[in-house]
Parts: C-alpha cells; structure tokens; sequence
C-alpha cells in the first residue's frame, strides 16, 4: 500500500517504476522497462530483449530524474542488487522496501528510515474498505469487536474481514507485549538490599536466600536479552 501511494505521488515529480520480484527476472525487468517507456523489443528483429539487453536499456534511459520503488527488497537477487548499484551510480534514486532491512551489499549504502506502526484509525478504516469490497456489511459495534483480532498488521485486517465473511471462527492472531522491565529491576533491587540486610545482621537465611534469588533473576535477565530472527509487521 505504502509502495504504490509513493509511486503514484511522485509520477509528476519524477520518471516512476515500481516493481516487485516474483522469481522471474525477465518479467522484473519488463515491468521496470514499461514503467519507464523504455524498448522491450529489438528495433531490428522484433525480438523480446534478453535480461542483460533489458538491464542495459533500463540503465541508459535512467538517470537523477528517474525514481525505482522496490516493495519486498529482501526478494531481490544478487544478480539484481548489483544492478541497482550501477543505478544508483548513475544518480537513479532507490527506494527499497523491507521489513527487516538486510544490512548487506547495497542496504549498508542507504538511508534507513523506519515507518510507524499503522493507527487504530488506519486500521479500522482498511476493514472498513475490506468489507466494503467483499460486500459486507457491518456496523461499527462489529467492527471495533474484529480489530482486537488484527492488532496493528493492515495484512491481518484484511484477513479477518474476510474469515468474518466466511463464519470462520476466530482467534487473536498477534501478540502484544507488556514492559515489565521496571518491575523486573525493582524485585533486583529488593533482593539485593535483603542480602546487606541478611549481611549486616549476619542472617544465614536471609543471606543465602537473597543472594540466590538475585543470581537467579540475574540470570533470567541475561536469558531474556537473546533474540532471535527479528519480526516486523507484516510478518
């Protein structure tokens, strides 16, 4: 949504293509070429250009009045990541959509902007038209009961709109997190003041079971601080 709202914002402002790799680097390039008037066929023999011959035309009809939208970066080949290099040399500017930047090759070079997570408005107003599309027709009340079950993912708004129209029974399919940290760092610091405590009066007990309680969420802390493969929306 957000890649096709910039592609049509900019088509008066610069020379626009928008293209998304689906496996096929033939049709990647047709779609870019399309978008930039640029020749697909051999002026001589009427023949489809080849990928490289594509690749050439694209980048000598380029340049800094030429804008490449990109949904779904992460897809993009190598063989494609270093063309988009020779585009950007040749003042081309690049935007690259993804929901978890790669920070390789090409990503290192750019300039990383980080979009907000969608409101409950937007939301609310993408299952609106959901709905609308799929020919439903719900009311508000209906439609504040559903969004607790999309969250903040305009991919999971859609698909409980259409489960809704299907009578398919449904489940929050998203996870919210509390912030317990504050409460995490305040039990620390009442089981370390227990073991001065069990220290200064020379309790054993108190001692010993401060000291273990404050290894124990030590540790738990340090557990806690390994990640895994990072999630974004729309994952």
């Amino acid at each position: 949504m957000f890649a096709k709202a910039l592609f049509s914002e900019m088509l008066d402002e610069y020379n626009c293509a928008i293209a998304t790799y689906k496996g096929s680097l033939k049709k990647f390039f047709q779609a870019i070429a399309f978008n930039l008037d640029c020749p697909t066929e051999d002026q001589e023999t009427g023949k489809k250009l080849t990928v490289d011959a594509l690749k050439d035309e694209i980048l000598e009809n380029s340049g800094e009045d030429t804008l490449l939208i990109l949904p779904e970066a992460k897809r993009l080949t190598t063989s494609i990541r270093y063309w988009l290099e020779d585009m950007m040399s040749a003042g081309v500017i690049v935007v690259c959509l993804a929901v978890v930047n790669p920070k390789k090759e090409i990503f290192l070079e750019m300039l990383e902007i980080e979009l907000d997570l969608p409101s409950d408005r937007a939301i609310r107003a993408i299952m609106e038209a959901e709905a609308e599309r799929q020919g439903l027709n719900l009311t508000k009340s209906q439609l504040a009961e559903l969004q607790p079950l999309a969250g903040r993912n305009p991919l999971l708004a859609r698909k409980v709109i259409r489960n809704e129209k299907l009578g398919i029974k449904q489940s929050s399919q998203h996870t919210q997190y509390i912030n317990i940290m504050p409460i995490f760092f305040a039990l620390i610091m009442f089981f370390a003041v227990l073991r001065f405590v069990g220290m200064g009066t020379r309790n054993k007990s108190l001692y010993i079971f401060g000291g273990v309680s404050l290894a124990v969420l030590m540790g738990a802390k340090q557990l806690g601080s390994i990640k895994g493969a990072q999630k974004r929306l729309g994952q």
